[in-house]
């Protein structure tokens, strides 16, 4: 099985589609050099805080504790091209925007319920800009398409991810192609 067919796999399990340009990126993984606005520490945190209000906590692991935070700033440094880095570190900038603006604190002073309410907005704000009218080939994927596609990937792929949040099996046995479902039950890792 291919990378990318893995990773569009991945996807499906989780109820998600991944775009073109994040499937892309992770095929060629040839980018642009190293961004170290990426490896701040305030950048790390922010991302850290964004992940968790997009996979928090629960009796599961969040995806603080899974290090996606990690995975992203290597992910962006790695395998995207220096004009997809910068629209993901603008957006990160507009986060904390919109965080002043609505709330008069930037997004790491806010509460969680407050976090929520203004990653929500940003998504609806992704969903419409996906679906304009005049969206024309080669307009830059919206920043947040970016963080959701890399905190998912990032979360249920690392080991807390896959082994707590889905059911695993380090070796398998048997293939059976046909498992009853119970209601309620998580998703198989792969």
């Amino acid at each position: 099985m291919h990378r990318r067919d893995a990773i569009r796999n991945v996807a499906i399990l989780l109820g998600t589609a991944i775009s073109a340009s994040t499937l892309s990126a992770l095929e060629s993984c040839t980018s642009a050099p190293k961004n170290y606005e990426l490896q701040k520490p305030e950048t790390k945190a922010l991302l850290a805080e964004i992940a968790e209000t997009i996979i928090p906590k629960t009796k599961t692991p969040g995806a603080k504790e899974a290090n996606v935070q990690d995975f992203i700033i290597v992910m962006m440094n790695d395998c995207y091209k220096k004009e997809d880095q910068q629209v993901f570190l603008d957006g990160l900038k507009k986060i904390d925007a919109a965080s002043e603006k609505q709330f008069k604190k930037g997004f790491m002073d806010i509460t969680p319920d407050q976090r929520t309410q203004l990653l929500t907005q940003i998504e609806q704000e992704r969903v419409d800009y996906n679906k304009r009218k005049d969206k024309k080939e080669g307009d830059p994927t919206h920043y947040f398409q970016y963080l959701k596609e890399l905190t998912l990937l990032g979360y249920f792929t690392s080991k807390p991810g896959a082994t707590e949040a889905l059911r695993y099996v380090a070796v398998p046995g048997k293939f059976e192609g046909c498992i009853p479902y119970t209601k309620g039950e998580k998703a198989w890792a792969m």
